[in-house]
């Protein structure tokens, strides 16, 4: 009785050839992934509905694709955009202020 299994028949493989005398053939190894290779994060950006602010935080999803020592340049650059924006709303134009009389004294 023999307890081998045998093998599925499958897609024959092309002979290897023999290497030269005095070379040291190489197996093929597949790159074994890298922990510290960059890796999109996937975090979902909802719309706001202010098309400034939507471009802003797409322009998160840049950093996905950077080392993580590219990740500051990114976040600053939205930081910047997103301060820049609320800052620009308390300039909005209003009606004028009312003329001081208190530093008019004569």
């Amino acid at each position: 009785m023999n307890d081998s299994v045998p093998q599925a028949a499958g897609p024959a493989e092309a002979p290897v050839p023999d290497p030269a005398p005095g070379v040291v053939a190489e197996a093929a190894v597949e790159p074994e992934p890298d922990p510290a290779a960059p890796a999109p994060l996937d975090v979902p950006r909802a719309p706001t509905g202010d098309a400034d602010v939507d471009a802003l935080l797409d322009r998160l999803g840049d950093a996905d694709h950077l080392a993580t020592d590219g990740h500051v340049e990114v976040y600053e650059d939205v930081h910047r955009g997103l301060r820049d924006t609320l800052t620009a709303l308390d300039a909005r134009p209003g009606p004028p202020a009312p003329p001081s009389t208190y530093g008019n004294r004569s």
